[in-house]
């Protein structure tokens, strides 16, 4: 094949009336690879999107499967007008093995693995579904020779394959830079910088319920509100709420904030806790302090966003979504994946731990009220 030619022979792609994307999706993935998917339905109109979301948490415990069913992200997507299908129910081994079948007798002519973690096993279930069609995916090293079979028989069922991006290709690249990259090098789809940019289109149905969220939580029409997400799947990119409770009553101890509201997202199952740590306390410098959770649907959590003057939010999807929502935005990140800071320069402000291994929680009240008070600029 000559080099910079797609990976998927272009006469494959006019042709294909369908494509399987199979990817480990989270929020923060959708946020920057909905531009590409945006792109890739421009360049190829003809071509319906498909999408395999594949749960990695899946499980055979059914005390599990409720939470997992309503995973967060199927509703975005399902408001996506470029996607024309999603597997959303791979939660069981009863339920993907229903779920291969369907997809084997769809009889897709491409399928292209963007899975960056266990790439050999995600190769092995993208040729299972379509035994027949062209099948791309991404390709990552053995780290231990005792996997070097495991690997190449993984890779070796597909037709072509497009090495993951290593650690050291992150220094000056965002992953919206890396995505592109990807659907550029495997379908020949332009995705230029400035489409790169994180978009999301709040339904009126939730704009107008956040509006009344805020009228229900007594905040005035115009008023300052302060968003703040402490939350994290994993303890090393999480904030204590003590922090939170900290940072919520000395932003009542300065002028430009001191009339401000604090909105503080709190995962479903933590919210015990922070009505504990936020609320029972009768403490009057938290009086403007409310919890919320998007429990309902998706787009609860961008409208409320929306409305708010700034976010502080841990390295989660949350900061990217305030991109999206064009909201300023503090991050808390640590070192090891710079490539996941938001991309929107001009309203993102980083705070990284000191050192390569630290947590989150390296991070004080002070160092975020610095910011805030304008003394202390972090390089990006």
């Amino acid at each position: 094949m000559p080099q910079g030619a797609p990976l998927v022979p272009p006469a494959v792609l006019a042709r294909a009336d369908r494509i399987l994307l199979v990817t480990h999706l989270a929020i923060g993935d959708f946020t920057y690879l909905q531009a590409c998917l945006r792109a890739f339905s421009r360049a190829h109109p003809h071509t319906r999107i498909h999408l395999w979301v594949d749960e990695r948490r899946r499980t055979a415990d059914p005390e599990a499967w409720p939470h997992l069913r309503k995973y967060a992200l199927y509703d975005w997507l399902a408001a996506c007008p470029w996607i024309d299908k999603v597997y959303d129910s791979t939660y069981s081994p009863a339920l993907l093995a229903q779920s291969i079948d369907e997809a084997r007798a769809a009889r897709y002519p491409v399928v292209a693995s963007l899975a960056v973690v266990d790439c050999h096993r995600y190769a092995h279930l993208a040729r299972r579904i379509s035994p027949d069609g062209f099948v791309v995916g991404l390709t990552k090293p053995a780290e231990r020779l005792l996997h070097m079979v495991s690997r190449w028989s993984g890779y070796r069922k597909l037709d072509a394959a497009l090495a993951v991006y290593r650690p050291e290709d992150c220094a000056h690249q965002h992953i919206s830079d890396i995505y592109a990259g990807w659907f550029a090098r495997c379908f020949g789809v332009d995705v230029p910088p400035a489409a790169r940019l994180p978009q999301l289109d709040v339904p009126e149905r939730w704009a107008q319920a956040a509006q009344a969220q805020f009228a229900t939580w007594g905040f005035a029409p115009g008023q300052s509100v302060v968003f703040v997400n402490a939350y994290s799947k994993s303890p090393d990119r999480t904030w204590p709420l003590e922090r939170v409770a900290a940072l919520a009553r000395a932003l009542r101890e300065r002028a430009e904030w001191r009339d401000a509201g604090v909105v503080v997202n709190v995962v479903p199952e933590a919210l015990d806790d922070a009505r504990r740590v936020l609320e029972r306390r009768a403490d009057p410098a938290l009086a403007h302090v409310r919890l919320f959770s998007a429990e309902e649907h998706f787009f609860q959590l961008p409208a409320v966003m929306a409305l708010c003057r700034l976010v502080i939010s841990v390295e989660t999807a949350v900061m990217h979504l305030a991109n999206a929502v064009g909201v300023p935005v503090v991050a808390l990140m640590r070192r090891n994946h710079p490539e996941w800071a938001p991309i929107d320069r001009e309203r993102s402000t980083v705070l990284m731990v000191p050192a390569l291994d630290d947590w989150v929680t390296r991070i004080s009240v002070d160092d975020v009220l610095a910011v805030l008070d304008g003394t202390r600029q972090p390089p990006r």
